[in-house]
């Protein structure tokens, strides 16, 4: 009997299987994902988020492959370091085929896997290395289930389509749904190779190979609309086109090198996490959020990858900027928490977002994404100089700060807040979304409408930022009326959220404008954006950085004796990386940088224990022991964008490194680094039009920037 978890959150995702269990092999190429088992096997029971994904469906939801009926042997398997290939290493178990006993260990199998936008490929490579010919079957069992992954994750519909009759080719087998949405979607397998014997959910080779000799089949699968022409691309081709992508996303790109080996690692891994998240769109690259939950467009997560990767690459935030831009709201529709002027929360493709069983086809239900775009585009405009850009992106510019004045402030008290206008749509719109995050300190929850104090916060910095791109247009009177309106909103912050008693802002305003005296990480994103007293930032980052917010591995989301504190949730006492790295750069920006450095310590020996060094989205906010290391929360997103990009940003945050392309300057701000770093080294460093190579050094506890290479006009300005 199937088991059935009630919840009161609509959203909630279902854990059946942990993490820790067996570590998945993750793929991604643009709009379609694959979960693999260590033997590149799609196998549903006790996996059931495995599977190929396109566009929100499941078109894949079992692949196994069988040598003379069981389970090759597993030598080894991982990814390429670029995160483009799967590569599995098999050989064969001892069986019996024709009256002949095979022992195991005499083939050797490769399975060399990898996606392209839409399609599956694979190139089986099998090797006899005995002494004898050799015969044995080849089997592979296939299926498609075609399920949203809103189903994949726990929600359970009242009916879904029907499965369609199998169709057949010389080397081929189409596998068919009809959705309720009246779309055909089909999985079409082509074999290089025509199997002895075929059916809907097998097809069955005969292997013969000589002593020595090697044989190869490839194995095509296209997940397909019946609308759309059927996809064309066979392996070798599939194989170039996806080796020329892979190559022109490193044109040009900013390259950290470090003296700590363990660091490189993390680095690496990080940045090759980050451009498997990129998508390719119509407006330029634009980072997916995460893994297997959120692979799709998200407002806040895409903004928050491309600031905390700016410094390395800033077509990530030009891409992030045109895309939000041309989907910007234009209408109130309360079904989809629209109004004119908001950015993007996110966008969803397949069946259950069509026939809008879940509100997020298009959903702007988020409180945070509109200020944290014009952060972005400020930013953006500091380490470019890119005015032309800034010209085209001006109105939409405007329309964001008419939101922000006009919907977002819904009482015009100054602060603005949420509520949701869906009955479906998300209960909490600032970035912990759950439903029981935000609440006052005996537990009980905040009725809305609810004004998070960081959210405050970005609109302090978004305004400041537009005042500076206004003024940089020529916009001057625009430009004084949006300082004036920063000062003011500061002024109020200040007097409203302060909360003596806990040495921290509130975590939120009520409804009824009563303040929740929580402590919570929060707080701490108030730094990033600069709305604290300097008063209240030494304050804020003492409390941040003792016992009960800092766990050893870095800073909760909430200290440890809240009434709502456990370490296990998803926003109630977990650690999340982009979190702490947003922290660390707001603290760093105060001048404490010793809490920066803890924090980037903390984190990069984390990821000495996660698997390929990569930090998940999230991880449990147990402290830290000795001999131990981080506990994993069991369904996240692995890997994860902010997640990937965090370590830049907290690398940023140590050095002190800013932009200025109004006055051609780079800073390095009292740079320091941690005593596991004595040297960065950083190639191709992007500022406008120039490029530099710069080195930072430490010796004897100081920290020593050299220029090796400066092209251009720009001038390298360190402060102590």
């Amino acid at each position: 009997m199937e088991e059935i978890i009630q919840v009161r959150d609509l959203f909630y995702i279902l854990a059946t299987s942990s993490l820790a269990d067996e570590e998945p092999r993750v793929l991604k190429h643009d709009e379609t994902f694959g979960l693999f088992d260590r033997h590149g096997d799609i196998r549903p029971l006790g996996f059931e988020d495995h599977g190929i994904y396109h566009e929100g469906t499941r078109f894949l939801s079992r692949f196994v492959l069988r040598v003379g009926g069981k389970s090759p042997l597993l030598l080894n398997s991982g990814l390429r370091d670029d995160n483009d290939f799967l590569l599995v290493h098999l050989t064969n178990p001892d069986y019996t085929f024709d009256s002949s006993v095979v022992k195991q260990g005499n083939i050797y199998i490769r399975r060399s896997i990898f996606l392209l936008n839409g399609s599956y490929h694979e190139r089986l490579q099998m090797t006899n290395f005995g002494d004898s010919a050799i015969n044995f079957p080849l089997n592979l069992q296939f299926d498609a289930d075609y399920r949203d992954i809103f189903e994949v994750r726990g929600t359970r519909r009242a009916a879904r389509g029907t499965r369609l009759a199998a169709e057949f080719g010389d080397r081929e087998v189409a596998l068919r749904y009809q959705g309720l949405d009246g779309v055909e979607r089909r999985t079409r397998l082509n074999f290089s190779t025509e199997p002895r014997e075929r059916g809907d959910n097998t097809a069955l080779f005969v292997v013969a190979l000589d002593p020595q000799q090697e044989v190869s089949i490839t194995i095509s699968a296209y997940c397909e609309y019946q609308t759309t022409p059927p996809l064309a691309i066979d392996y070798p081709r599939a194989f170039q086109q996806f080796r020329d992508e892979n190559q022109s996303l490193h044109i040009d790109e900013t390259v950290i090198q470090t003296s700590n080996e363990g660091f490189n690692t993390w680095l690496n891994r990080s940045r090759a996490d980050l451009y498997m998240m990129l998508t390719r769109t119509d407006y330029g690259l634009y980072p997916f959020a995460g893994i297997p939950w959120f692979n799709t467009f998200f407002g806040r997560d895409g903004i928050i990858t491309a600031f905390e990767t700016l410094w390395t690459n800033p077509e990530i935030a030009r891409g992030v900027l045109r895309y939000l831009s041309a989907f910007q709201a234009q209408a109130v529709l309360p079904e989809q928490d629209a109004e004119p002027g908001k950015i993007l929360h996110e966008m969803r493709k397949g069946e259950m977002a069509a026939l809008k069983e879940i509100p997020f086809g298009r959903y702007y239900g988020t409180i945070d994404a509109t200020p944290l775009f014009v952060i972005l585009a400020g930013s953006y405009f500091e380490q470019t100089g890119d005015r032309e850009f800034m010209e085209t992106l001006w109105p939409h510019i405007e329309r964001a700060l008419s939101w922000m004045d006009i919907f977002g402030d819904r009482d015009r008290d100054g602060f603005i807040e949420y509520a949701r206008h869906s009955a479906r749509g998300l209960v909490n719109q600032g970035w912990k979304d759950s439903e029981d995050s935000i609440f006052h300190t005996d537990g009980a929850l905040a009725p809305a409408s609810i004004a998070l104090c960081e959210v405050q916060g970005y609109v302090h910095a978004a305004k400041l930022h537009a005042c500076r791109i206004a003024q940089a247009l020529g916009k001057r009177k625009t430009s004084v009326a949006l300082r004036r309106q920063a000062e003011q909103l500061q002024e109020k912050f200040l007097k409203d959220f302060w909360c003596p008693e806990t040495g921290m802002y509130a975590l939120a305003l009520d409804g009824e404008k009563r303040p929740c005296r929580v402590q919570s990480s929060n707080a701490g994103q108030c730094l990033f954006s600069g709305i604290a007293t300097r008063e209240h930032a030494l304050s804020i980052t003492r409390v941040l950085m003792g016992e009960a917010f800092f766990s050893g591995w870095g800073i909760r989301t909430i200290a440890t004796h809240e009434a709502r504190y456990n370490p296990m949730s998803y926003h109630n006492g977990s650690v999340w990386p982009h979190d702490n790295a947003l922290i660390a750069y707001g603290m760093s920006r105060y001048g404490h940088k010793d809490a920066a450095v803890k924090i980037l310590t903390g984190l990069f020996d984390a990821s000495g224990f996660m698997g390929l060094r990569r930090l998940p989205e999230l991880f449990c906010g147990f402290s830290r022991f000795k001999g131990e290391g981080p506990t994993l929360y069991p369904v996240a997103c692995d890997p994860q964008a902010w997640a990937a990009g965090s370590v830049f940003l907290l690398l940023q945050a140590c050095m002190g490194l800013s932009f200025q392309l109004n006055e051609k300057k780079v800073y390095f701000n009292n740079p320091v680094l941690p005593s596991f770093l004595r040297e960065v080294h950083i190639r191709n460093l992007k500022a406008g039009n120039s490029r530099l190579d710069v080195s930072l050094l430490m010796h004897n506890g100081d920290v020593g920037v050299n220029v090796r290479r400066k092209e251009g006009d720009i001038e390298i300005v360190v402060t102590k």
